[in-house]
């Protein structure tokens, strides 16, 4: 059988993260040059800047050698000269700088805006079982926090960076025209410098990928916490919850500690050698002055370079912490951007259109894992227009095949047909709107009534979609509404009630103009009166249609023309609700025990 291979944003092979330095650097390169031209712009303003600062010392020099003893009136003048020349420079300089700033935060904030773009559309890309083996908190702290670091650094430490590199290369040049004997001083204290440095980041660089990590973690616990506040209380777990957040939040904070605790030992370090060397320079500057070798303007202005050298160095060190949070960070947005992402369709693959419903399944097992099968063996075929229900214990594999026929996962063996072709030799967009499809959990966007409503099909006329309320049960509640359809529902739908959530997303799936229909529990939510409304509804709604039902209460499904009955991924029994039930088995079972129950 042939498959469409995988789509992917880079040349990384699935599974392997590539973590090294210069990778990463470049990947976040490629993100700076699609604005190259305002890159260049701003770069061009931070070199002039610097140049124009650096150009102080020198006149600094210059104006202390003009003050000699018994000065005249001319050397005055050009003491004056010299210090209005740099009160000038350093105007353009503070100015051009100023400007430079203004352009970083307009690159920094579309690169961002580019990365987040970039990063959720991958998201649309990215397979269901992606998000099934995924906690979506740290998801969301990759698209927030992760990307804000990344953030944080091209928009200072990227700048930073060439600032201090332009300063470091033209006092060096300043350094060796003043005297080249003086400058050998630092051929001591920089090797030590870049040596510590690197050792030191070596390794501390682990403890910044754990510390995002460990939010990452913390977000994914947290967002669990929320959005299952009113289980927790129901079992009086809270003391349980604070605990284990405690715990968390611990690791996170422990995590933050080490990381900044180690970190923070760079700039110090760094720093105490970058003095020493201003020690040593004072000294034998000192010594080159009173043997006549350097003038004391020399030795000033040599003083001043030797700290705009040394400085900028000092500052490479402090933001290596900050530029090992960026690299960490970077390697959990790049990490996500490389997921493989769903299969591609296939050269010429079918595009359904308005399709007849004939579904089938030959031989086809399927497992999340490859050592666990959930589905094993499966064969069924389901006539156009018939109701299939699809019953079972617990972790039979009834959503499972669900998510096969949706094509949400592909089988590891076997096929899944559609009208007599094979599912994977289909385009998968016109394979899933080929479905109308309603769950037990619910999601509503924030957004209107009616835009919730009209969420699958486009161009949808308000007629049609209060047809589509009044036969789910729904427009009386939702003309009670304040704005009727144009009511805006919150993100969670927690205006509404769990019962009126279900209903609109069954109004929502009937306006679809989709040949076949799956309900995954999909009345699970409302009372027993309009559950046997709604059937009678869906009853209509499902004439003519393929449809599939995956029901526990077993009273629902008795007009089905074909049940499943599914038990550890096989098809047990098969049959209409009369025939299993002079079966007297598995369905039987199932079947009297409800009642029994609710006896």
């Amino acid at each position: 059988m042939r498959r469409g291979g995988r789509r992917r944003s880079s040349g990384t092979k699935p599974g392997k993260l590539r973590t090294s330095r210069p990778y990463l650097l470049k990947r976040m390169w490629g993100y700076l040059y699609r604005y190259k031209w305002l890159l260049l712009l701003a770069t061009l303003f931070m070199v002039t800047s610097n140049l124009f600062s650096l150009v102080g010392p020198y006149l600094s020099g210059l104006a202390i050698d003009a003050l000699q003893p018994g000065a005249g009136n001319v050397l005055f003048q050009q003491l004056f000269f010299y210090v209005g020349l740099m009160i000038g420079f350093f105007i353009l300089s503070s100015l051009l700088e100023y400007g430079m700033q203004l352009l970083m935060i307009k690159l920094t904030q579309q690169t961002i805006h580019r990365m987040r773009k970039d990063v959720f559309n991958k998201m649309a890309e990215l397979p269901v079982g992606y998000f099934d083996q995924h906690q979506i908190g740290d998801i969301i702290s990759r698209i927030t926090y992760d990307i804000d670091t990344i953030n944080q650094s091209l928009s200072s430490d990227f700048i930073q960076v060439l600032t201090s590199a332009i300063t470091i290369t033209v006092s060096l040049v300043m350094m060796l025209i003043i005297s080249p004997l003086l400058t050998l001083v630092f051929g001591v204290t920089i090797p030590i410098s870049v040596l510590l440095t690197r050792y030191m980041v070596n390794r501390f660089r682990p403890l910044f990928r754990k510390r995002s990590e460990k939010l990452g973690e913390l977000n994914g616990y947290v967002e669990e916490m929320i959005t299952g506040q009113q289980t927790i209380k129901a079992y009086n777990q809270e003391e349980n919850m604070i605990a284990r957040f405690d715990e968390k939040n611990e690791e996170a904070v422990q995590a933050y500690y080490n990381a900044d605790y180690y970190g923070s030992m760079v700039g110090p370090s760094i720093n105490f050698i970058n003095n020493l060397s201003l020690s040593l320079v004072s000294v034998v500057g000192a010594l080159l002055f009173l043997f006549n070798m350097l003038t004391l303007g020399a030795v000033s202005s040599f003083v001043l370079y030797s700290r705009r050298f040394s400085g900028p160095i000092n500052q490479l060190a402090n933001i290596i912490s900050e530029l090992q949070s960026a690299f960490a960070a970077a390697e959990r947005v790049f990490m996500l951007m490389d997921e493989p992402a769903e299969a591609a369709d296939i050269v010429d693959a079918h595009e359904y259109g308005d399709v007849e419903g004939e579904v089938s399944m030959s031989d086809v097992s399927f497992g999340y894992t490859p050592d666990n099968y959930t589905i094993k063996d499966l064969d069924f075929e389901a006539p156009s227009g018939n109701l299939v229900a699809i019953v079972g214990p617990t972790g039979a594999g009834k959503t499972t095949l669900v998510n096969l026929l949706m094509r949400f996962y592909d089988p590891n063996e076997g096929a899944i047909q559609l009208d007599g072709v094979d599912t994977t030799q289909a385009i998968r967009e016109s394979l899933r709107l080929s479905y109308a499809m309603v769950l037990q959990d619910t999601w509503l966007f924030s957004g209107t009534v009616y835009e919730n409503l009209a969420y699958g099909k486009e161009n949808v006329t308000m007629e049609e979609v209060q047809e589509a309320a009044k036969a789910a049960q729904i427009h009386d509640y939702i003309m009670s509404l304040p704005d009727g359809y144009e009511t805006v529902i919150d993100e969670s739908g927690m205006n509404i009630s769990q019962g009126q959530k279900q209903l609109l997303t069954i109004a929502r799936a009937m306006i679809l103009d989709a040949n076949l229909l799956i309900l995954d529990e999909a009345t699970s939510n409302v009372d027993t009166q309009t559950e046997i409304k709604i059937q009678a509804a869906m009853k209509k709604l499902m004439k003519g249609k393929t449809s599939f039902v995956i029901a526990h209460r077993l009273s629902t499904i008795r007009n089905a023309d074909t049940i499943l009955v599914v038990k550890d991924g096989r098809i047990v029994e098969q049959g209409n609700h009369e025939r299993l039930l002079e079966e007297d088995g598995l369905y039987s079972e199932l079947y009297y025990s409800q009642f029994e129950s609710y006896a």
